[in-house]
């Protein structure tokens, strides 16, 4: 219930200050992994599937992987909330898009992170 109150505009007070530190605190888990992101693209530049697999089967490396998409698309979904509380003021359309955030950030995490799996487990 709390996350339709949440929609409707009907949430606690309080709640903002739980949004603020959430969006830093992704914010901040992303530049390192951002960093390790780029650093080992770049390193990676050149290299076949296999080795690419076979760098990606690395369990701290899949570990890596998942938790950029999950800190990822939650910054996304937390900016996007954002911006969709900020700007939309009809209700309806309001309670529709900010569903249609949620939703759609968390199936694609969770895809990316099926895809991450089968890819560095497979073989």
């Amino acid at each position: 219930m709390k996350f339709f109150k949440q929609l409707r505009g009907l949430a606690n007070v309080n709640e903002g200050t739980a949004h603020y530190w959430a969006q830093r605190s992704t914010a901040m888990a992303l530049v390192p992994l951002s960093l390790w992101f780029v650093f080992s693209t770049i390193t990676m530049t050149g290299i076949s599937y296999s080795d690419y697999r076979e760098w990606l089967s690395s369990s701290s490396n899949i570990l890596l992987m998942i938790l950029l998409l999950i800190f990822l698309f939650y910054h996304l979904q937390l900016g996007l909330q954002v911006v969709i509380e900020d700007y939309v003021h009809s209700m309806r359309t309001k309670f529709i898009l900010l569903l249609a955030n949620k939703i759609l950030t968390t199936c694609l995490a969770l895809f990316g992170i099926f895809s991450i799996s089968i890819l560095g487990f497979e073989g």
